[in-house]
């Protein structure tokens, strides 16, 4: 195995003091001109990389913020991380991205993990719906933000989107197409998300005074693709079919649309679907879906702004200074062809 290149070997490449290398590195300026590229001349010969690590725990402070989402494999998530990266890229800092798989022994592992490797922050959409974990994490004093998830203490900021509202939009919208029985395919029940999605849409049959008997729940252990099938298929066996079904994401709705479009079910004509989240593949469905849009970018760079306002505030003495704040955005229905038949 090759050995790493140390301070030590460049400065006695350079022919220079171990100290002078340090500030070739962090001070170039102070550095007369022919010995920094002496220097520079030997760090590139040597293949020479300063140790972050080595850095962070002189300066205290880490130059990367932690990223924990429920399922990388969820275009959703992705664009998460697309905001948070864009957030602390932009004010120096990498983000370490991990899936937890919606599982909370791995949630609990890769918190670990954060708490080791001292990072600046933690962004977080938990999958532990007992918040064991989270309290655990707590203790190691590593501000966290929640990330589509309300906080409900006073102790972190959350960013989040109005799911209740979502709810509501998606079955409203099947409701004035006419639709009396609905199927919800919920996902894990644990989930705050899917429960605040369920709540909203028994608000919007409330409202066309319909019951709660109205909308019939198919709960599935995940949130994937796989997880929507097994769902079509338990939809396509009911006795008494509902007429149009709401999906607690996309990629469940993607599942429920490849059964159904296997057994010859005609969506919408048979069948309406409304998904969640409007991820990029929804408008590419061979029947394009209607879905509740997230601004899943705006919620990653949001939250990764709070997290750097917080930990701006302790660098500088100010922790008490810091106003944890819940940020709630507002969800979108957008309409396509997947319920748009006429009842």
């Amino acid at each position: 195995m090759a050995q790493s290149v140390g301070i030590k070997d460049v400065a006695r490449a350079a022919g220079v003091s171990v100290g002078t290398v340090s500030n070739v590195i962090n001070r170039p300026e102070t550095v007369a001109g022919e010995t920094r590229a002496r220097v520079l001349s030997a760090i590139d010969r040597l293949g020479y990389v300063r140790s972050e690590s080595a850095r962070q725990l002189r300066a205290g402070r880490s130059r990367i913020m932690g990223l924990l989402v429920l399922d990388m494999g969820n275009p959703f998530f992705v664009d998460v991380a697309r905001g948070a990266e864009r957030a602390a890229r932009d004010a120096g800092l990498g983000v370490m991205v991990c899936n937890s798989a919606q599982n909370a022994a791995e949630e609990a592992e890769y918190l670990s993990l954060f708490a080791e490797q001292r990072v600046r922050g933690v962004l977080l959409t938990p999958a532990d719906a007992t918040g064991r974990n989270i309290a655990a994490f707590r203790r190691h004093g590593i501000p966290f933000v929640l990330v589509d998830r309300v906080a409900e203490g006073t102790t972190e900021c959350s960013v989040s989107v109005d799911d209740v509202a979502g709810g509501a939009l998606a079955v409203r919208h099947l409701v004035d197409a006419g639709h009396r029985s609905i199927a919800y395919v919920s996902g894990p029940p644990g989930l705050n998300q899917v429960r605040d999605r369920r709540t909203g849409a028994l608000n919007a049959l409330a409202e066309a005074g319909l019951g709660p008997d109205a909308l019939r729940e198919l709960p599935t252990e995940r949130l994937d693709v796989a997880a929507g099938r097994d769902a079509g298929a338990r939809l396509l066996g009911l006795a008494d079919r509902p007429t149009a079904v709401f999906c607690a994401n996309d990629l469940l709705a993607l599942g429920v649309l490849q059964a159904l479009y296997a057994a010859g079910v005609v969506v919408p004509d048979d069948l309406a679907i409304v998904g969640y989240d409007d991820i990029e593949f929804a408008a590419a469905a061979a029947v394009p879906l209607t879905s509740v849009r997230q601004p899943a970018v705006t919620m990653g760079a949001l939250a990764a702004e709070l997290l750097l306002e917080e930990t701006e505030a302790g660098a500088e003495g100010g922790a008490g200074r810091h106003e944890h704040r819940r940020v709630v955005l507002q969800p979108e229905l957008v309409v396509r062809r997947s319920s748009l038949a006429a009842r």
